[in-house]
């Protein structure tokens, strides 16, 4: 498998939903409520890009395919990405940056919670994915760090089950690839003991 058009395809792939934002916005086809298009669509990337590189591993691991591994940094920054995208969209179009109001929905409203606090986890996993801070970290450190994505991915399915008040179908679709994507670790991690 060729490194180099695998970096070049998942880039141009993970650039799509962006792309279709800004496209969809400068041909006014946002729908009746622009904000909440945006929000949801941010959302969604975020948690495929989590899935998709959480999928990295087993994957690899299942194929032999080893240059995948070149690709899952790139997948995870895409996530923290649209994940800066959604919470920006939230505090700044849905908000207009009132503090007290922000506080009010974290405090009262349990999907809030969950997503600021997935928020919050993915930063220093975004600040520490370079090489250099791998170096600075250790390994061993920086492996134990990087295994909150399990936690994060958790809330952020979690964020989504709560959101959603009448069709569950989407939600618990991530609920089962994300409990799949989990099952196989704890499986395989017990299999090599």
């Amino acid at each position: 498998m060729n490194v180099t058009r695998l970096k070049i395809a998942t880039f141009l792939l993970a650039l799509y939903p962006l792309i279709r934002l800004l496209v969809f916005a400068a041909t006014d086809n946002l729908g009746a409520n622009p904000i909440e298009f945006i929000t949801r669509s941010t959302g969604t990337w975020t948690l495929v890009g989590l899935m998709l590189t959480l999928t990295i591993t087993p994957l690899r691991k299942m194929t032999g395919w080893n240059s995948l591994l070149r690709v899952r940094r790139m997948l995870g920054l895409f996530s923290f990405f649209y994940a800066s995208l959604h919470f920006i969209t939230y505090i700044w179009l849905d908000q207009f940056f009132d503090l007290g109001a922000i506080i009010h929905d974290v405090y009262k409203r349990p999907f809030i919670t969950v997503g600021f606090s997935a928020f919050i986890l993915l930063i220093p996993l975004a600040l520490t994915s370079s090489n250099a801070m791998i170096r600075r970290l250790g390994a061993k450190r920086w492996q134990q760090l990087h295994k909150l994505v399990y936690l994060i991915a958790i809330l952020g399915v979690l964020h989504y089950v709560w959101l959603v008040k009448k069709d569950l179908t989407q939600p618990l679709i991530y609920a089962g690839v994300l409990t799949l994507l989990l099952g196989w670790r704890l499986w395989h991690a017990r299999e090599t003991k």
